[in-house]
């Protein structure tokens, strides 16, 4: 009950800070998922055995180039849509990775370019994904966090009520296909709902941003886990009482990031 009543407290927590920072103005929002990247990838670290700290310098210096410097720069957009195919590039190759039954041992280098894109840049699309048509998409952004935090809560409890089948037992015994297609389906239902509140994208639209969300999440989060499994780690790090590390909170969204990000600039081209 104890450890009931800590995981809700600081889940509370967390939500409330989120939401401010999306609510209260866009810097805050920006500075905050600064923050956040900076824990992910001081967990990252630790997880991997990545020497040094050149990689918050790193992520730092991509963060300001991407979030600020380019906003007056005329070829912005080509020179963020390379970040984009450098990331996804990185997190394809990743799922290589997550489905490999042989061992791998990464590289320092190899270490380096996945926390500075995977994660790092993963953190940075997840700040520029409000900023649609010059203008900050507070409700984007919130539905775009409902939907995981739907698809993971009611994945959970579907695969807790009637789970049977092993999603992926190697990596994380405790998924289930039930559980998978539960929060999957709900998660659908709250874009259906978002779609009335948010209309600057429509029906059809946050659907797909749905499927594109819940399928890329959900392996990310899977890949987060062979991580720590590689580690020999319940959790990347212990700064969200009951929850575990910022990474274990965030791993879905980060790793479907640059893809909702591709979705969404799709939709703008297209209509």
């Amino acid at each position: 009950m104890r450890e009931i009543l800590r995981r809700l407290l600081t889940g509370i927590v967390y939500v409330v800070i989120l939401l401010s920072a999306i609510f209260l103005s866009s810097n805050a929002f920006d500075f905050l998922f600064m923050a956040f990247g900076l824990a992910c990838l001081y967990e990252f670290k630790k997880l991997t055995k990545l020497q040094g700290f050149y990689i918050f310098a790193a992520y730092l210096g991509l963060w300001w180039v991407f979030i600020y410097l380019l906003n007056s720069f005329t070829y912005s957009q080509s020179i963020i849509n390379v970040l984009m195919f450098i990331t996804i590039t990185i997190n394809i190759a990743l799922l290589f990775y997550l489905f490999s039954m042989k061992e791998k041992q990464f590289t320092s280098v190899q270490k380096f370019l996945i926390g500075l894109f995977y994660i790092g840049g993963g953190c940075i699309f997840l700040t520029m994904i409000p900023y649609q048509k010059n203008n900050f998409e507070n409700l984007l952004i919130m539905g775009i966090f409902i939907l995981i935090w739907v698809n993971d809560s009611f994945a959970y409890l579907v695969g807790k009520s009637i789970g049977k089948t092993k999603l992926f037992p190697q990596v994380s015994p405790k998924k289930t296909w039930e559980g998978t297609i539960g929060g999957f389906i709900f998660a659908l239902i709250a874009a259906y709902f978002m779609s009335k509140y948010d209309t600057n994208i429509n029906l059809t639209q946050w659907l797909i941003l749905a499927i594109v969300i819940v399928v890329s999440g959900s392996l990310g989060d899977l890949l987060e886990s062979k991580f720590k499994r590689a580690a020999g780690v319940k959790d990347s790090g212990a700064i969200l009482p009951g929850h575990g590390g910022m990474l274990d909170r965030l791993d879905s969204l980060i790793f479907a990031a640059p893809f909702a990000y591709l979705t969404l600039n799709i939709f703008n081209h297209v209509s």
